[in-house]
């Protein structure tokens, strides 16, 4: 995973709509590498097996590394580019979008396929939803129980996750920050107990968080 904040589905999800009588499809889901997305499509088109179409496309990788668009039958680059740039547009990773088309008997030309199948794509996303993708870094912060009180009301209010608070002979607070901030949230938290706190870093996590356009 990128150190960088960034966007993927928020889960997986099916979207249907029907342009000029044909039905199209949407089929989204999240995935690691270009095997599961290969399996996913090979499985959506087992599935829709006599669909006239299930055009396919995908981004994995930290940077982008892996794209690739199909238009499986429909003429070239109506279809599985169209909904790539969609996916790009949008930012997303780890996404892979299989579009199924019923044809309903009118052709859509050129242009109108291009629409149809990004603007399924863009409506899909909207509906399963996009999350944003944050790393985050996190801390452990010892103290005395007489900090308890001061600490705790102050993490509160910040702008950090308190993600637990442990009890023993001394309290343990379990903090979460933005990977960015790590230095400033951890000179904050010397000042707030005034150097008497055992601050340690720990591992990095990501959250997920409902992103909205």
């Amino acid at each position: 995973m990128s150190a960088e904040q960034n966007y993927t589905i928020k889960q997986d999800g099916e979207y249907e709509v029907v342009i000029q009588k044909s039905k199209f499809i949407a089929h989204f889901k999240r995935v690691t590498s270009e095997d599961e997305a290969q399996a996913f499509i090979q499985a959506i088109k087992k599935a829709h097996w006599n669909a006239n179409h299930n055009c396919s496309s995908y981004i994995i990788g930290e940077r982008n590394e892996f794209q690739k668009a199909n238009d499986d039958g429909e003429p070239s680059g109506t279809a599985g580019l169209p909904m790539l740039e969609v996916l790009r547009k949008r930012e997303l990773k780890d996404t892979v979008v299989v579009v199924t088309r019923y044809f309903g008997g009118i052709k859509l030309g050129g242009g109108g396929l291009i629409r149809a199948y990004g603007g399924t794509v863009s409506e899909g996303l909207d509906a399963v939803g996009i999350v944003e993708r944050i790393p985050m870094q996190r801390l452990t912060l010892t103290v005395d129980y007489g900090w308890i009180g001061k600490v705790e009301n102050e993490l509160r209010q910040s702008s950090y996750l308190l993600d637990d608070i442990v009890y023993a002979d001394t309290v343990t607070f379990h903090i979460s920050v933005p990977v960015e901030e790590t230095e400033a949230a951890m000179a904050w938290l010397v000042d707030l107990t005034n150097g008497q706190g055992g601050l340690e870093t720990q591992d990095q996590r990501i959250i997920e968080r409902d992103f909205v356009r």
